[in-house]
């Protein structure tokens, strides 16, 4: 049976696109007769991230990464995120001459540069260093392909993202009852994600944030007339989607956005920034509205047929995500 590693930096209890994308991706290859195996800040002691308490960083070097690879002996190692265990476990596969591929999950340079004025072409340099050793990096869209590409990152390859349909669907029962529309946000709330644009937005309804993050109690305080709902999960989370009106996208870091997939997925159309993730995921289908003007965006979005957007979110499995993943670790 082959037997894959998958080494990555981000893994529970925190909850983001990153996280829920390489779980399912186990799920999946373990049905289609694969061994699969994590390396994560699990095995190690770890100590938080400054700026994201919620993200662990693992408190070890490399001997503690080579003695869980030879434990495993994996006949596959993808390292899926540049963090602690990334950097340890491609120095292993680099001094032992094993070969490894890598995955490109979030724009960590913007990212890095909103919080601290470190400049953009510094950390994509180092971001080239890394993956560009790899046989391959596996990419989820292309406009974030033609970027790296222009940016000197070679041998990309796709890697697409799939939507639980049995989880996120439309329910006739709705369990939020505010004033329409309901515009709803579910993400990290946090400074790269631009949330004030769409908090700030001159738009009627009530707006909803699901979610947690280092800006949270600045945005509460400041924003009283908005619902901040906290972290929320499963069914929870899955009827919330289903209870609201339009789905707002105010990110323009993001490199795909699972959130898109569920909110389509659960009847919500999209109203989003024509940035790259909303571009690749929504294009010029009917499902979404992708304006520079996002108050725009959301008054389009909200005449959308709602189930034009399940029908068209039935198109991304995580079986057909999975088969790709594991074409590109044989290449």
């Amino acid at each position: 049976m082959t037997r894959i590693l998958i080494v990555t930096d981000a893994w529970h209890p925190q909850v983001n696109g990153v996280v829920r994308s390489l779980d399912r991706l186990g799920l999946e290859l373990k049905k289609q007769g694969r061994d699969v195996h994590y390396l994560t800040p699990l095995c190690f002691k770890t100590l938080p991230c400054p700026t994201y308490p919620e993200i662990r960083l693992s408190l070890t070097l490399g001997h503690g990464v080579a003695k869980k690879i030879n434990a495993i002996k994996p006949d596959y190692v993808h390292i899926a995120t540049e963090g602690p265990l990334g950097f340890w476990a491609r120095r292993y596969c680099m001094q032992r001459h094993v070969s490894f591929t890598t995955s490109y999950h979030t724009r960590f340079p913007e990212y890095l540069a909103a919080r601290f004025p470190v400049p953009v072409a510094w950390t994509y340099a180092a971001l080239r260093w890394f993956h560009n050793a790899g046989r391959c990096c596996m990419v989820a869209t292309p406009s974030l392909k033609r970027d790296l590409e222009d940016r000197g990152f070679t041998d990309l390859h796709y890697w697409g993202r799939g939507v639980d349909l049995e989880l996120f669907h439309p329910r006739n029962e709705k369990i939020l009852d505010d004033a329409k529309p309901l515009l709803l946000y579910v993400g990290r709330v946090a400074v790269e994600k631009n949330i004030n644009a769409f908090l700030e937005l001159d738009c009627p309804g009530t707006k909803i944030v699901v979610g947690d993050g280092p800006q949270r109690p600045e945005l509460e305080a400041k924003h009283p007339e908005v619902y901040f709902l906290g972290l929320k999960e499963g069914e929870e989370l899955a009827a919330i989607y289903a209870s609201c009106d339009v789905f707002v996208f105010p990110s323009k870091t993001d490199t795909f956005g699972i959130v898109l997939l569920e909110a389509l997925a659960s009847g919500l159309p999209v109203a989003a920034y024509p940035v790259m993730g909303p571009l690749d995921v929504i294009g010029d289908s009917s499902v979404g509205a992708l304006n520079d003007d996002l108050a725009t965006a959301v008054r389009e979005a909200l005449k959308i047929d709602r189930q034009a957007c399940v029908d068209y979110a039935a198109g991304f499995s995580w079986e057909a995500s999975a088969k790709q993943f594991q074409s590109n670790i044989e290449i």
